[in-house]
């Protein structure tokens, strides 16, 4: 009994060092950081910002690799069925593991079993924006117009399943209202759009709207944050007249199922003090982001949390992916 004890202890102390010994040895080539849309959006712009960081703090190329296509799948899709080495990673966006699920019939890949959250980044505060021309200056005002004009209103996303489109999905229900969703290819025609009147109003990302909102092309009514943002500190919460009411797009990194623990280890301390470099929060701020952080099992906490919410979401207003 005592033997096998010793034998046990023995093994532990093994794969300890073991994970340590990792830690030291890795990385020893470049490590591949799958964003899993075209150059130049919101995400390969923060992913390759975080490249170019890392590259400087763990000695090897961090190389950004876009692989867009199918919602952020197919991006995902290369991950999960990547060697799980810690040299390939993604930056991950609400599509591959929470909204997806729900949306699409089926996945290559299993939203949970098949990856390893390493830390929560940033999270993207979505604004709801109003042409000037629309009698409303308030939440109230907006979902009064609605209440007396059924059907009328429309609000404008970037695509069908699009942080936008759940957005306004979400204020649809949670405020009782009819309303019609008009989905573009992207958040610029949808912009254009609302410019020209086309549409009542968007809920999208806030960093989109800031340059026409300086010059009074477009009306901000309120932040989608459960708390006032510090991006916009003067601007209401929607969820000041409708409580609960959170459209926040997250954004985190994960791994391969089964990359070893101290690799994640590793990359989560430092992108964790990465989120505190003053300059770096700085450059976030600069972007409309919001840096989070926290641990490995947080971050599977609120890919789970998001995915049962947007769920609700997703099959309350019958949404189907194209």
């Amino acid at each position: 009994m005592a033997f096998r004890r010793r034998g046990g202890l023995l093994a532990v102390s093994a794969l300890l060092a073991g994970q340590a010994r990792a830690d030291e040895v890795w990385p020893t080539r470049p490590i591949r950081m799958i964003v899993p849309f075209a150059p130049g959006g919101a995400s390969d712009l923060l992913g390759r910002l975080l490249a170019e960081r890392l590259t400087t703090i763990l000695g090897q190329p961090v190389v950004v690799e876009n692989r867009p296509g199918a919602g952020a799948t197919l991006g995902a899709d290369v991950v999960a069925k990547a060697r799980p080495d810690g040299y390939t990673i993604l930056y991950g966006t609400p599509g591959p593991q929470i909204v997806n699920p729900s949306l699409m019939k089926s996945l290559p890949y299993d939203a949970t079993r098949d990856f390893a959250p390493i830390i929560s980044l940033v999270s993207a505060p979505n604004l709801l924006v109003v042409n000037p021309t629309l009698p409303v200056r308030t939440v109230p005002e907006l979902i009064a117009l609605a209440k007396a004009r059924p059907g009328q209103l429309t609000f404008g996303s970037s695509g069908i399943g699009a942080s936008s489109h759940l957005a306004g999905e979400l204020f649809k229900l949670k405020a009782g209202i009819d309303i019609t969703h008009v989905p573009f290819r992207g958040s610029g025609p949808a912009i254009q759009e609302l410019i020209a009147g086309r549409i009542s109003f968007l809920i999208d990302t806030l960093l989109l709207f800031t340059e026409y909102r300086a010059t009074g092309t477009l009306r901000a009514i309120a932040v989608g944050t459960k708390q006032p943002s510090s991006l916009m500190p003067d601007l209401p919460t929607i969820a000041e007249t409708i409580p609960g009411f959170d459209s926040a797009a997250f954004n985190y990194l994960t791994a391969p199922a089964g990359t070893p623990p101290a690799v994640v280890a590793r990359l989560n301390r430092e992108v964790n003090a990465l989120l505190v470099d003053p300059a770096f929060r700085k450059r976030l701020g600069e972007l409309g982001l919001e840096p989070i952080g926290g641990t490995p099992a947080e971050t599977a906490a609120v890919i789970a949390s998001e995915a049962a919410r947007w769920r609700q979401v997703i099959l309350a207003a019958q949404i189907q992916a194209e």
